[in-house]
């Protein structure tokens, strides 16, 4: 059986470099007998706010009932975003916040402050791009924005290992730099098919 992987491109505009990372690394894992399925949130339209919280269900739009079956379907997730201010971009959260629901993602138990985590045995890979230096992101940051996608989303809902590669400093690179960051991607498809 070929390995299943999903890959979401959570940059707002569809001519990102996220977004041809995300192509190569779909490649790559293509070319390796991998079934790949490709989610860009930039070519789908969902309101972003969970507007009453879990107090009131939010039907989903179309495009996340086929997102969440999609993940259910995957074996491995690839998410490809930039660091902003921080921290992924608003459309990233907002995917977050309206499909790793409760119920989907995961289970709160009744009278216990333990949750079951229901995307357990599913595997993920974080490509992010950023303009910050490697080094200042480990030693000043402490890498907050992996931590939270790591620890506070993915691994909450049982996903692991969560592996993280980052592009940097993309602010200045060259098209030379970015043709070797395309083909790491590509490699990094490749090896995990």
């Amino acid at each position: 059986m070929s390995k299943k992987i999903l890959v979401i491109t959570g940059h707002p505009n569809p001519e990102s470099f996220c977004s041809a990372l995300s192509q190569a690394y779909a490649e790559g894992a293509s070319g390796s007998r991998a079934s790949v399925r490709l989610i860009d949130l930039s070519r789908i339209s969902f309101d972003q706010n969970l507007r009453h919280g879990y107090r009131r269900r939010t039907e989903l739009e179309p495009e996340l009932v086929e997102a969440q079956e999609a993940i259910r379907w995957a074996d491995h997730l690839v998410f490809v975003y930039p660091t902003w201010w921080g921290a992924m971009p608003a459309v990233l959260k907002g995917f977050f916040d309206r499909v790793f629901l409760p119920g989907f993602a995961f289970k709160y138990r009744e009278n216990s402050p333990l949750w079951d985590k229901l995307l357990t045995g599913k595997t993920a890979r974080l490509i992010v791009t950023m303009d910050t230096p490697p080094w200042y992101n480990r030693l000043i940051y402490r890498r907050a924005g992996h931590s939270v996608m790591k620890r506070n989303i993915l691994q909450f809902c049982g996903i692991q290992p969560v592996r993280v590669t980052e592009i940097t400093p993309l602010k200045g690179s060259t098209d030379a730099q970015r043709a070797k960051w395309l083909e790491q991607a590509r490699k990094l498809g490749a090896a995990q098919a």
